[in-house]
């Protein structure tokens, strides 16, 4: 518990980096941040839901209009697929709805358990913990757990905290992930985890 109080305590707020209205520009936001900055896809989500307001409109998308668009987020091609397929399933499966169960997220095209507990705990309130790279490092400097699975990772997290700080908790740390638990120089001298962490001042 003393992790995600102090996360707490650092970030009494932690509203999503994501700019979205709705579940569906969430989603679609989300698939556009694997490998690329949040301040990025926020620069790019505008023209794309301003082009295609709904999943209907997004799975009728033509490929090349849509590549266009989302250029600047890296992988442009997959991520237009990953796009069009999402929204064609949404549409299709869901009734234009964005589902709200993680066993119906994770079978839209580009949506893994990640994206899917960043929609399911942003957007849903569902108890979620999305486990990025981020989480994946702090988790294990922290003694949070001695795996690098992700799967492994969220169960071993779910069995730490309470459901109901999951989510915000998980933001939390990739939050402070980005800010200063960094990969490769880590400000251990700015941290207020410093002694909850096993390798502190190890970087």
């Amino acid at each position: 518990m003393a992790v995600a109080e102090i996360l707490a305590e650092e970030r009494p707020v932690v509203p999503i980096p994501l700019t979205h209205r709705n579940a569906y520009e969430l989603l679609a936001a989300t698939i556009l941040s694997a490998q690329c900055t949040d301040v990025v896809v926020n620069t790019v989500t505008p023209a794309l839901f301003a082009r295609y307001p709904t999943p209907a409109d997004l799975a009728d998308a033509r490929t090349a209009d849509l590549e266009a668009i989302i250029h600047a987020t890296g992988f442009f091609r997959a991520k237009a697929r990953s796009l069009i397929g999402m929204a064609t399933g949404v549409q299709e499966r869901f009734g234009g709805e964005v589902p709200g169960t993680m066993d119906d997220l994770v079978t839209l095209p580009g949506v893994g358990r990640k994206t899917a507990s960043v929609v399911l705990g942003q957007w849903f309130a569902v108890p979620a913990i999305a486990v990025d790279t981020h989480v994946l490092r702090l988790s294990k400097r922290l003694g949070l757990t001695d795996s690098t699975d992700p799967v492994r990772v969220e169960a071993d997290l779910k069995a730490i905290w309470p459901r109901a700080m999951w989510a915000d908790t998980g933001l939390r740390l990739i939050l402070h992930g980005r800010a200063t638990c960094t990969a490769r120089r880590p400000r251990c001298n700015e941290c207020p985890l410093w002694n909850a962490c096993l390798t502190r001042g190890a970087r």
